[in-house]
């Protein structure tokens, strides 16, 4: 979905991992890899973005970061992070892990599902159709 986005409306997109990711050739698709280490790849993140620029994560600290920056964050969901939740949603994940660390069982987030994957498609292509660059397609 984001590398066919990409293509169609010629914007770049990062992705960061810390271990190799298999991309389909394209000027507008960059790859890197990072060390392997706690939040490295989360650093670089932060290090690369931009004020404007679409950071798309579920890591509730790094969308905090990428906010901090001027950055919009989505989240796999569909999901818009922002400075009106960013900090009730840190709390909770504050709250979530003093649970977890005392034994409770707290499950986790559902498994992703197909609405979860229109939802996001549908965030994408509105925050695609408001940002792109002049004569995109979007």
């Amino acid at each position: 979905m984001l590398y066919r986005a990409a293509q169609r409306v010629e914007v770049c997109v990062t992705l960061v991992a810390n271990q190799y990711m298999r991309t389909p050739p394209s000027r507008f698709i960059k790859a890197l890899q990072v060390p392997a280490g706690f939040d490295v790849a989360d650093d670089r993140i932060v290090e690369l973005v931009s004020s404007g620029d679409l950071v798309i994560t579920a890591d509730i600290v790094l969308a905090a970061a990428a906010l901090d920056k001027g950055a919009y964050v989505l989240d796999p969901r569909g999901s818009w992070f922002s400075r009106e939740n960013i900090q009730e949603r840190l709390t909770m994940r504050e709250v979530m892990e003093q649970l977890r660390s005392s034994g409770v069982d707290t499950g986790g987030p559902a498994p992703y599902a197909p609405q979860d994957s229109k939802a996001f498609a549908g965030q994408l292509d509105r925050f695609l159709a408001r940002h792109a660059p002049p004569g995109a397609v979007a």
